[in-house]
C-alpha cells in the first residue's frame, strides 16, 4: 500500500519543487527591484554629478577655473570638492587648495579615462578627500577628439546614504553601496554585510556585471540573510540589499509544505498500517522461528516450535517444515555418532592387535637373539627388535589416546626414551635419562619416522657412548615458529662425525630425515660427548585439532 502511494508523493514533491522555484525567482526579482528603489537617491546623486561634470568641461579652463569650482561647491550641496586634471594627470585647478605638485597619472581610474572611457566612478583617494568619498570622473576632449584631461567631483559617502523608506522592503532590510571589488562604500548597517564567509560579498560582483544576482550568507552574528545585488552606475558602483532569511516559516515556503502535507500524511498512515499489520501477523512469528533456527544451529534439535500452532496457516506450515527438518537432522546425527563410535572402536581394536602382533615379533626376535653366539648378529637382531618395539609403542599410544588419528609427541618421546633405556638397564652400567620436550600434536605418518630416528640416535649413544661406562642421556625437542628441532645428546668420549658416515644407523637416520623433509647433523661439544640433531619443518595441525579449536 505504501509503495502504491509513493508515486503520488513523488508527483507532489516535483510539483512543490517547481512552485518553490517559481516563488524563489519572483522573490529574487522583488528583492532586486526593492534594492534599486531604495538606492534611488544615491543613483540620482551620482547621475547629477555626471551631468554637472559634463556641463563644466568647457568652462573649467582659463584663469577663472578655480573660483568657478569653489563657487559651485559652495552653492550645490553634496559635493566636497571639484578638480580639473591635465592630460598628464596633474592638478590644473581645484575648488580647494592642493599641497605640492600632485599627480594621478598612476591611478587606475585615471588610466581608464586616459584609455578612452567617458565616465569612471570609484572610491576617492585619501589625498583628494577629507572623509570617505566617491570620485566621479568625466573625460575631457579637444575639438578633434584628443584627450584634454579629466574633470572630477568628490561626493561624500554620507550624501549617498540609501533610502529605506520603501514600504515594499521586508522588515529588517539593510542597503549598502559597494565598489567593483565588493568593498562596502556605505551601508545603513555594516553588521548586516559582515559575513562569516570571506568570499561572501566579493564573488557576487562578477556575476552582477551580467545582471542582478541573489545569494544567501550568514552575517557577523551568525544569522542567515538573503542578499540581492545589481550594478548601480556602469561597472564601478553596485547596490546590495540584505534582509533576514525567514527560513521554513516564510509564507513562500509554507505553501509547498502545505502542498506536501496531505500526500505525505496519507503515505505515512498507509506505511504505519502496513508496518503494524506485518509486525502483528508476520514479523513476530518470523522472529520466533528465527530464534528456534538459531537454537538448531547450536546443535540442540530437541526444541520444537509449539507456539507456532497459534500463528497464521503459512507460518504453521513453515514451523512444521522446520520441525520435520530438525527431527531428520537429529536422527541423522544419532546415526552418524553411532557409526563414528563403531569406527573408532574398530580402529582402536586394529591398533591394539597390530601392537600385540609387533610385540610377539619382538619377543620372537628376543628369543632368537639369546641363542645367537655371533656378536654382530646379536647386535643386528637387537637393533631390529628395538625398531619393532618403537612401532608397537606408536600403535599403543594411538589406541590409548582420545583421538586415534593423532598423538602428543612430547609424551611419546618420554615413554620411548624410558623404554629404550630400561631395555638395556640390566646389561651394563647405569644410564640416566632426561627428556625435555615441547608439546606437539602430530599424525601417525610423521610420528613413525620421528620415532625410528630417535631409536637410531639413542641406540648409537648406548653402543658407542655408554658401553662399559654408563652415563647421562638427554633428549630435547623444541618447537619454533616454522621449524622443529629434535636432539639426542650423550656425555660419552665423543667421536668424529665422519666415522658414522658409513654405518647402517646413519643411513637410516638420513632416510628418516629426508622423509620428514628435514636435515641431519652431528655436533661434538667442547665438554665432550655427541649431539645428534634433526631439524624439520613444523607440520600443520591435524584436521581433528583444527576442528576442535
Amino acid at each position: 500500500m505504501a509503495v502504491a502511494l509513493l508515486p503520488i508523493l513523488l508527483l507532489s514533491a516535483v510539483q512543490t519543487q517547481s512552485a518553490f522555484q517559481r516563488e524563489a525567482e519572483d522573490r529574487r526579482h522583488d528583492l532586486v527591484l526593492a534594492a534599486e528603489r531604495s538606492a534611488a537617491t544615491a543613483k540620482a546623486r551620482v547621475d547629477s554629478a555626471t551631468v554637472l561634470l559634463e556641463v563644466l568641461r568647457p568652462e573649467s579652463l582659463g584663469l577663472y577655473c578655480a573660483p568657478r569650482l569653489r563657487a559651485l561647491v559652495a552653492d550645490i550641496d553634496g559635493y566636497e570638492a571639484l578638480y580639473r586634471f591635465s592630460p598628464t594627470g596633474r592638478v590644473a585647478c581645484a575648488s580647494t587648495s592642493v599641497q605640492g605638485d600632485l599627480t594621478v597619472s598612476g591611478d587606475p581610474w585615471f588610466s581608464r579615462i586616459q584609455g578612452g572611457e567617458a565616465v569612471v566612478l570609484t572610491r576617492a583617494p585619501d589625498w583628494l578627500a577629507t572623509e570617505p568619498s566617491l570620485l566621479a570622473a568625466v573625460r575631457s576632449e579637444r575639438p578633434l577628439g584628443a584627450f584634454d584631461g579629466v574633470l572630477a567631483a568628490i561626493i561624500p559617502l554620507s550624501a549617498l546614504q540609501p533610502d529605506l523608506s520603501d514600504r515594499a522592503l521586508p522588515e529588517g532590510t539593510q542597503v549598502a553601496l559597494t565598489d567593483a571589488s565588493g568593498a562596502i562604500l556605505t551601508a545603513t548597517d555594516m553588521d548586516a554585510f559582515l559575513t562569516e564567509d570571506a568570499d561572501g560579498l566579493t564573488g557576487w560582483v562578477d556575476r552582477a556585471r551580467q545582471g542582478a544576482v541573489e545569494f544567501r550568507a550568514r552575517d557577523a552574528s551568525g544569522r542567515d540573510r538573503l542578499y540581492a545585488g545589481a550594478a548601480l552606475a556602469g561597472r564601478d558602483i553596485y547596490v546590495l540589499l540584505s534582509t533576514p532569511d525567514p527560513g521554513l516559516l516564510s509564507w513562500a515556503q509554507l505553501n509547498p509544505t502545505g502542498t506536501l502535507l496531505l500526500p505525505l500524511a496519507a503515505w505515512l498512515m498507509a506505511f504505519l498500517a502496513v508496518m503494524i499489520f506485518t509486525e502483528r501477523i508476520v514479523i513476530r512469528w518470523l522472529d520466533y522461528l528465527e530464534r528456534v533456527a538459531s537454537i538448531y544451529a547450536k546443535g540442540r534439535f530437541t526444541v520444537r516450535p509449539v507456539q507456532a500452532e497459534n500463528a497464521p496457516a503459512e507460518i504453521r506450515v513453515l514451523a512444521r517444515t522446520l520441525d520435520e527438518m530438525a527431527e531428520a537432522i537429529g536422527e541423522r546425527d544419532r546415526e552418524l555418532t553411532k557409526s563414528l563410535a563403531e569406527k573408532d572402536a574398530l580402529m582402536r581394536e586394529i591398533h591394539h592387535r597390530v601392537k600385540n602382533n609387533l610385540q610377539i615379533i619382538s619377543s620372537l626376535l628376543s628369543m632368537q637373539q639369546r641363542v645367537l653366539t655371533d656378536p654382530t648378529a646379536r647386535a643386528a637382531i637387537g637393533d631390529t627388535r628395538q625398531r619393532i618395539s618403537a612401532l608397537a609403542l606408536i600403535y599403543r599410544t594411538l589406541y590409548q589416546s582420545e583421538d586415534i588419528r593423532e598423538a602428543d609427541l612430547a609424551d611419546f618421546l618420554r615413554e620411548l626414551t624410558g623404554q629404550l633405556v630400561a631395555s638395556e638397564s640390566g646389561r651394563g652400567p647405569v644410564v640416566s635419562s632426561e627428556v625435555s620436550a615441547d608439546s606437539l600434536v602430530i599424525d601417525p605418518d610423521r610420528l613413525a619416522p620421528l620415532a625410528l630416528w630417535a631409536v637410531e640416535a639413542i641406540s648409537n649413544a648406548q653402543k658407542h657412548a655408554f658401553a662399559d661406562r654408563g652415563g647421562s642421556l638427554k633428549v630435547r625437542f623444541r618447537v619454533r615458529e616454522d621449524r622443529c628441532v629434535l636432539e639426542v645428546e650423550d656425555d660419552g668420549p665423543g667421536a668424529d662425525a665422519s666415522a658414522l658416515a658409513d654405518g647402517v644407523g646413519r643411513t637410516l637416520m638420513t632416510a628418516f630425515a629426508r622423509q620428514l623433509r628435514g636435515t641431519l647433523e652431528f655436533e661434538t661439544p667442547e665438554q665432550g660427548g655427541m649431539i645428534a640433531r634433526l631439524t624439520f619443518p613444523k607440520p600443520a595441525p591435524p584436521p581433528s585439532s583444527l576442528h576442535a579449536s
